[in-house]
């Protein structure tokens, strides 16, 4: 088969010029009943892609044309031996994974800094998790991968879990030893799941860590949107048998048809379609120029002035002497030795240099550099970084006019955080606490609403995680630990983002088991 092909993109050219009278979903009509608030900036030619099941376009739920041929077409690139687009995004891929691999009844290995899909998952399957916990990054206040000799120890105390759910890379881009883990996992008839939503660029460069499913992953899903050039919420889930559980692997793969939309999204199937082309033409230039813009900009935030810039020397995790494998797209900022919080120099950029970064901690900030960026982004962020530290040194307010914002963003209070001390103490990534009963019975059991205040002790209804990564502190059915209340207390004393909480994002009540 031929990686130049674009099967769905080219089926809906040639549906589109049938010029057909259109009485399917969706009402739009193609390019001609969106609203013209919107074509009046953004054009009309999209919509008419935004189409449905037709007798050209192919069914995502029962494929065996353009849509099966683009699934086949990536299934190659990959190295294996299915693939699927997802259109509900990487989460529905998690939950599809959990939910084949252990049931009720059955243990499920879960990495403690799983997304909190992984939660949902577990819900559905009703499987009772055993956690595994990650080790952590020295200086840097940051979780690192999952070791090898963890998960076997893991396994030595639970031989019938039924898989290992984990992620790699982790979205500071910290890579666990998979090929070691996938030995260990197979050693006792267990499945590897890989949450590999920000490592579907990893096959296309030689600099950058190997992806999972060459390290031997039986299953790993891709958020091709988040750095491979696809529409956001569009995702791929690949499968590789290692003569592993067949059965749960021909589940997992049904399972896509209980999480995923009956009316999936073309646009966000084309765009699959069209990545997959790009990074089989250009993959290695792509990724080539990312790491390029990428080290040149860590090298000079390296040079600046109470700034810091994450290298993979800095890897090397607490009690283990083997480093783990960085993805040197990415780029982990601190502004700590300045006396600025993670949270404060985010706000700084973004505020007065119209610099945007994708998350922010109490230590750090995060920047995915991707192929797509341009050496004016580095350079707008290096000169925003030097301007931070020459304000700090002068005490003084930063610069606006040195990058041509002003009347553009306008001043802020974020500014005076400059001269604070806004690091403050960073809080411990506390031990996961006692797990009195499973995701799925806690979040099914009857719950009454209590104070925050009153919460420790309790048995959590619900689950709570910081936006991003996203990560939960506490999953339904496990008790509210002094630790783990203290750990929430200081994001919600900060105001920080949170997941988990009611619709106004506060925290002053908590649903527990009743």
């Amino acid at each position: 088969m031929f990686q130049e092909k674009t099967p769905l993109l080219d089926a809906i050219n040639t549906f589109i010029a049938t010029d057909p009278a259109y009485f399917r979903i969706p009402g739009h009509r193609l390019d001609k009943g969106i609203s013209s608030r919107w074509t009046k900036t953004a054009g009309t030619a999209i919509f008419s892609y935004d189409v449905t099941e037709t007798p050209l376009t192919d069914d995502l739920h029962v494929p065996n044309g353009a849509i099966a041929e683009a699934q086949e077409l990536l299934s190659r690139l990959y190295g294996a031996d299915r693939s699927f687009f997802l259109v509900n995004g990487s989460t529905c891929g998690n939950e599809a994974m959990i939910l084949g691999a252990a049931l009720e009844g059955e243990k499920i290995m879960v990495a403690r800094n799983a997304h909190k899909s992984a939660m949902m998952g577990l819900v559905l399957s009703g499987a009772s998790p055993v956690y595994v916990m990650p080790e952590l990054l020295p200086g840097w206040s940051i979780q690192g991968g999952i070791t090898a000799r963890a998960v076997q120890e893991c396994f030595e105390k639970n031989p019938d879990c039924r898989a290992l759910f984990l992620v790699s890379p982790s979205y500071y881009g910290i890579c666990s030893d998979l090929k070691a883990i996938a030995d260990v996992c197979h050693q006792y008839g267990a499945l590897l799941l890989v949450d590999e939503a920000h490592g579907g660029h990893l096959y296309f460069h030689s600099q950058l860590p190997q992806g999972a499913l060459a390290c031997g992953a039986d299953v790993c899903v891709q958020s091709m949107h988040k750095v491979a050039g696809a529409l956001t919420q569009s995702s791929v889930l690949h499968i590789k048998s290692h003569g592993i559980r067949e059965d749960a692997l021909e589940k997992i793969a049904e399972n896509l048809h209980l999480v995923q939309s009956t009316s999936p999204s073309y646009l966000l199937m084309t765009s699959l379609d069209c990545a997959r082309y790009e990074l089989a033409r250009n993959g290695e230039k792509m990724m080539e120029k990312a790491l390029a813009l990428a080290e040149t900009t860590r090298q000079k935030i390296q040079g600046i002035h109470g700034f810091r810039c994450m290298d993979s020397a800095d890897t090397k995790m607490t009690f283990v002497s083997e480093l783990c494998s960085y993805d040197r797209t990415r780029l982990v900022i601190s502004a700590s030795k300045l006396g600025l919080s993670g949270f404060a120099l985010d706000s700084i950029l973004f505020e007065n240099y119209g610099v945007n970064m994708e998350l922010s901690d109490y230590e750090n900030v995060l920047a995915i550099v991707t192929y797509a960026n341009e050496e004016k982004d580095m350079d707008r962020l290096v000169s925003a970084c030097e301007d931070i530290s020459r304000a700090h040194l002068a005490k003084t307010e930063p610069s606006r006019e040195a990058l041509c914002l002003s009347g553009i963003f306008p001043p802020h209070a974020a500014a005076n955080k400059i001269s604070e001390d806004t690091k403050g103490t960073v809080p411990a990534f506390p031990k996961f606490p006692p797990q009195v009963m499973t995701p799925r019975r806690a979040y099914f059991a009857q719950k009454k609403e209590i104070p925050w205040q009153d919460a420790a002790g309790k048995i959590s209804g619900q689950m709570i995680a910081p936006y991003p990564p996203g990560i939960p502190v506490i999953y339904p059915g496990e008790q509210i630990s002094p630790e783990v209340w203290a750990y929430i207390e200081r994001f919600r004393k900060d105001g920080r983002h949170m997941h988990g909480t009611d619709h106004s994002g506060k925290l002053d009540t908590i649903k527990i088991i009743a």
